[in-house]
């Protein structure tokens, strides 16, 4: 199936052939032709699968044939509701590739950022807005922003919008929303709470699935390497220095692993920048800027800041530290691999992490090859057996412990009474 098959209009079929698309990836041929028709939609996809220009393209084409039912200052018709600052900039990219000959004008705003660009470019009018949920509900508590025109709201990422917290702010925007709209709800997993989450939006929609680790085994090239932990940046610099000409995403668990990464990197002469939620918007854009013109090819990022790095070409995918939820793990990998294209990712697990790599495999239903030729192997990594997990009656028995102590005062043991002197008792 083409673009051309879909019922897309020609200004929308002329931008996607400049931008070299001619034929829909799954969720875009399932979810195109029910967003054209529209319904509401569940759609549950991993990053990479293309769903950005799957519900943006229908957006775009509805705005452009009722451009004439909306005289004078342009209003926003259609609100995209996005977690991080880089996945709301990579889709406002997206939108003005997809409309750049319909006429459709879109703003993006997100905070760590002053915002007077982002109201200067909402006074003069929008017919989409991209936001993240802290600074849009700032601006309309400012007066810059009124939802009361929407007739197409998005949702996307929902599942890292709860992982942030941003539960509250969701109900929020949500009830500041037209009833009478249509709503696209995307998400790269469905746990209860995203189900619950999305019947209070959605209703009765229409849903498409694209199962994560279809995926994830077909296209990346995946392998692991035990190592110890004090060894792994010594691995990470080798294989750095064994690939000089590669452009490397480096994932860290946590904001101050980054940082770390970056040090030690600089002190064997090798470049590379971080990217996490303490960096301000000005540094991440140029780390971001830099790694995909290709003047900077190494960055280590955490998980939420690496939602929206959208790399052509990005040679390998390196897990420096493994994720303790396997989902995570397919979200990363698939940062090489886009679409059509194939890619490598490359994970350092110690022995910590071994039940990490056993829900991995289970998740994505293959054994990820092991590396065993290289300068910091440890042989006891592989070899050391994985724990047991402890069984529900055992969970319940210690969470009852707990409590027990904690009511207690952290003594479990049953507190006798104290008495005064007995006669009694000494004689």
């Amino acid at each position: 199936m083409k673009f051309t098959d879909l019922g897309i209009i020609t200004p929308i079929l002329k931008a996607l052939a400049a931008e070299g698309y001619t034929h829909p990836t799954p969720i875009q041929e399932q979810a195109i032709p029910l967003l054209l028709n529209r319904e509401d939609l569940l759609g549950c996809a991993q990053t990479g699968t293309g769903k950005t220009a799957a519900f943006t393209i229908p957006i775009l084409q509805h705005l452009f044939n009722s451009r004439n039912d909306y005289k004078g200052r342009r209003r926003i018709r259609s609100l995209i509701v996005t977690p991080t600052r880089e996945l709301a900039i990579q889709i406002s990219e997206n939108i003005t590739a997809y409309g750049k000959y319909t006429g459709i004008k879109n703003v993006v705003v997100f905070g760590g950022v002053k915002q007077l660009s982002q109201t200067n470019a909402l006074r003069q009018g929008t017919d989409i807005l991209v936001a993240t949920p802290g600074r849009l509900l700032d601006l309309i508590s400012q007066g810059f922003i009124t939802l009361k025109d929407v007739k197409y709201f998005v949702l996307d990422e929902a599942d890292q919008m709860l992982d942030m917290g941003f539960i509250h702010d969701i109900k929020k925007i949500i009830a500041k929303l037209p009833v009478k709209r249509q709503s696209l709800f995307f998400s790269a997993t469905m746990p209860s709470a995203i189900i619950n989450l999305s019947s209070n939006i959605l209703g009765n929609p229409q849903k498409v699935t694209i199962k994560p680790k279809q995926a994830t085994a077909e296209k990346v090239e995946q392998a692991i390497y035990f190592v110890s932990k004090p060894n792994k940046t010594k691995l990470l610099i080798h294989i750095i220095e064994a690939n000089p000409e590669a452009s490397i995403l480096v994932f860290s668990r946590t904001k101050h692993g980054s940082d770390k990464i970056v040090r030690i990197l600089a002190k064997a002469h090798i470049k590379a920048a971080a990217i996490h939620g303490n960096k301000s918007q000005g540094a991440r854009q140029r780390a971001l800027g830099n790694f995909k013109k290709g003047t900077l090819n190494v960055l280590i990022a955490t998980d939420i800041a690496a939602r929206g790095i959208d790399v052509e070409e990005l040679s390998l995918v390196i897990n420096f530290d493994l994720p303790n939820i396997p989902e995570t793990y397919v979200h990363r990998i698939g940062r090489t691999g886009r679409a059509k294209s194939s890619g490598i990712a490359l994970s350092f697990c110690n022995v910590e992490e071994k039940a990490y790599l056993k829900d991995i495999q289970k998740l994505i239903n293959q054994e990820i090859p092991v590396i065993r030729e290289h300068p910091f192997v440890d042989d006891e990594i592989e070899e050391t057996p994985i724990p047991k997990k402890p069984s529900k009656n055992q969970q319940k028995k210690t969470q009852h412990h707990s409590k027990k102590i904690k009511k207690e005062g952290g003594n479990t043991h049953k507190k006798k009474k104290w008495r005064p002197y007995s006669k009694k008792r000494y004689s």
